[in-house]
């Protein structure tokens, strides 16, 4: 007497492609790291002479304007989503190019942050 062998389940059913794993670490340590990017650059800033001057007097400021900040923000906040809640199955190309710019965006930001130094 022989036992049937269960039937194996297709490989998009059972777990999603190594690299749709990897995006969706890239895209959930960007989305973790997005904070505290923004906080040690603005630190970074304030530590400096200008920043203190700008802070306390409004002297000095920096030229970049605050709309390129928050504009930043939420491009990398948005795509981070997008690259989270996207299906891993599918348009894996789609979801690796969300993660690049949610990075680019988020990298941008801070360069903004601390060029305002």
């Amino acid at each position: 007497m022989s036992t049937p062998t269960p039937p194996t389940a297709p490989r998009s059913a059972a777990a999603p492609p190594p690299a749709a794993r990897a995006l969706t670490g890239w895209s959930a340590a960007g989305l973790v790291l997005l904070a505290p990017t923004v906080v040690v650059a603005w630190l970074a800033v304030l530590a400096t002479e200008r920043g203190g001057r700008c802070l306390t007097y409004g002297e000095q400021c920096s030229a970049v304007p605050g709309e390129a900040l928050w504009a930043c923000l939420w491009a990398a906040a948005v795509l981070g989503v997008l690259a989270l809640a996207w299906p891993r199955a599918r348009w894996t190309s789609a979801r690796c190019g969300a993660v690049v710019l949610q990075w680019g965006a988020q990298l941008t930001l801070g360069a903004l942050i601390l060029s305002g130094a």
